[in-house]
């Protein structure tokens, strides 16, 4: 059996990194982008293993048969793996990272609300939570989509969730806390019942809420 480690790997042999693993399990060829799982999610999943500890990483092993089969074109799912990443991460990230946080959480706040204005509002107590956490970012990046008159009409794309996880993981995997490993953990396993329950939504004849994003 592979063991986790940060990076790509060319076979088990060599080690392998969270969605490698994951691609072992769900029976698919050996791939760090497998067909089994999210795109969006899987990038942040490569991300939370890359940013953890060596120490720490053997523990996301428990979360890797939860990601497979998390996968559809739903284009709400890259909203909500982006917005959980960046609503975690911008409490705890420096400053700089901050200000990107807090304009990605608020560009997945309007696609939210154009895509399912339902899912937007029962994202916005987090979204809350995450701003109030950081004042001064969420009034610099107020004032600079203010300054951009394209801003509402620039389209929120797989590159744009992927940055932003991105920014995320990193802020949270350098940040000045006492446990990060714990928090990018917790990120992950997060993210993957947002997914879980999201997808549940398209089953007809059932009521399924987002008491993770909530």
């Amino acid at each position: 059996m592979p063991v986790l480690s940060r990076g790509k790997h060319r076979s088990p042999k060599s080690g392998g990194c969270f969605m490698e693993f994951a691609s072992y399990l769900a029976g698919e060829s050996w791939s760090d982008h497998p067909a089994c799982t999210h795109p969006e999610l899987a990038s942040l999943a490569r991300m939370v293993n890359d940013c953890s500890s060596d120490e720490a990483r053997s523990r996301l092993a428990l979360l890797i048969p939860s990601v497979i089969g998390l996968t559809g074109s739903d284009k709400r799912i890259e909203v909500v793996v982006a917005l959980r990443a960046g609503c975690e991460a911008l409490p705890v990230a420096s400053l700089e990272r901050q200000r990107a946080l807090a304009v990605g959480v608020l560009t997945c706040e309007r696609t939210a609300s154009v895509l399912d204005p339902a899912l937007a509002e029962r994202m916005r107590p987090l979204i809350r939570a995450a701003l109030d956490e950081a004042t001064d970012a969420e009034r610099w990046a107020r004032g600079f989509i203010g300054s951009v008159h394209s801003w509402s009409r620039t389209k929120f794309t797989p590159r744009t969730a992927d940055t932003i996880i991105r920014v995320a993981v990193q802020g949270i995997g350098e940040a000045c806390i006492g446990d990060p490993d714990a928090r990018l953990y917790s990120l992950l396993d997060h993210a993957i019942n947002d997914c879980r329950e999201l997808l549940e939504t398209r089953r007809p004849n059932r009521t399924v809420y987002l008491p993770a994003l909530a």
